[in-house]
Order: structure tokens, then sequence, then C-alpha cells
């Protein structure tokens, strides 16, 4: 049986109380940023559709705001294939004419280049490790970094990890990794805990990396 729904005095409560609850301050109050700050933003990531659709949105949002990617982002998933990294690496001059056209996406020549591109040099990584995921995470020696910023003006652009994996990404061919994409990349697919000691997410998303690591 299904449960019963709350009362709406109880529901305006249990509202008000989450509108209450700490969150990293470019959070922000978007029903977006905030959906995606408390159920994605952290969470270690080792499915290989998702690491390969946040590698290409991250990428895409280079110059823009995340804000503008995530009203995009069911738009790139009808775009590129649900990102499955097989079909878009076929993608021809007919996908290219049409991606170009698609307004549900950044319409932007690069961008979309680097996004059949990076799909196929995506593939060679899984054939020579077995998967992305593999490749990925060694450079984190499989579990996430544990930072405790106190403020998010505390958090960094770019670390020696994100400069390692950057510069290991273009030389296998990818294109729109530089070192401050490839840290927003980490802190989304969770290869970093970088929620601020005072949200509430922090000490979830670091029970998340103990799990992993045990």
């Amino acid at each position: 049986m299904g449960s019963a729904p709350l009362h709406p005095s109880y529901a305006r409560k249990a509202a008000a109380q989450d509108a209450l609850r700490p969150r990293c301050a470019w959070c922000g109050t978007d029903p977006l940023h905030v959906a995606y700050h408390d159920e994605e933003w952290g969470v270690p990531s080792h499915d290989e559709r998702h690491l390969f659709e946040m590698l290409i949105l991250e990428g895409a949002q280079a110059g823009l705001s995340w804000s503008t990617i995530l009203k995009k982002r069911e738009g790139y998933r009808a775009a590129f294939a649900a990102f499955d990294p097989k079909r878009v690496a076929r993608f021809g001059s007919r996908d290219f004419a049409r991606l170009m056209r698609d307004e549900g996406i950044v319409r932007n020549r690069l961008k979309i280049e680097a996004a059949t591109r990076n799909a196929r040099a995506f593939l060679e990584l899984q054939q020579s490790f077995g998967s992305f995921d593999a490749y990925l995470w060694r450079f984190v020696d499989g579990k996430p970094i544990q930072n405790r910023w106190r403020e998010s003006s505390e958090v960094p652009a770019s670390t020696q990890h994100s400069e390692a994996v950057s510069k290991d990404l273009k030389g296998r061919g990818f294109t729109f990794v530089g070192s401050t994409i490839c840290y927003a990349f980490m802190q989304a697919v969770g290869m970093v805990n970088d929620h601020t000691v005072k949200c509430f997410r922090h000490k979830l998303v670091a029970r998340l990396g103990r799990l992993i690591d045990s």
C-alpha cells in the first residue's frame, strides 16, 4: 500500500524546514540548483554513462553559468542519444547540422565537435583500462578526497589532481578539458567532496566516500 499524502499544514512545515537546511553558498534557491546540490553534486559516481554525461556537460559550461546547462540538460540528453558514448562517437555531418539547429543545447560549433571527439577518446580509454571509471578514479587512488572548507569562497578552481587529469586527457585527444573544467567535473562526480562543513550534505557525502573505501 502507498503512504497517505501529508496533510497540507505538515507539507508546508516540511517544505519550510527543508528550505532552512544549511547549504553551500553557490546553491542559491533555484529549484534546479537545489535538487542538483541535494541529490547529485559530490556523490561518488562509477556509472559510465553518467561520467560521460558530466564530462560533456562540464565542457559545454565553459564561459557560461551552470544554471544554463542545468536548464538545457534534458535537451542535451535528447540531442546526444542519452549520452551513449558509442552512439555519439558515430555522429557525422548530418548530426552536426542537426545539433547546430537544436535550441535545446548550447549551439557552439567547437563544443559540439568536442563532444563527438571526446566520445571517441572515451571509448578508447574504455578499451585500454576496461572502463572509463577505472581510468578516472586512479587519479585519486580510488577514493574521494574529503575536504573541510568552511566557506565556498575557500574552494579552489583547480588543484594538482585536476591538472593531472587535464594533462592526461588532453594527451589522449580530449578537448574542453582544461584544469578548471576537470576540477568541476571531479566535484560533480564525487571524486572530491567540496560541500562546506556547514552544509547538510557534507557529512552524508563523506559517509558515501567511506563506504567506497571500506
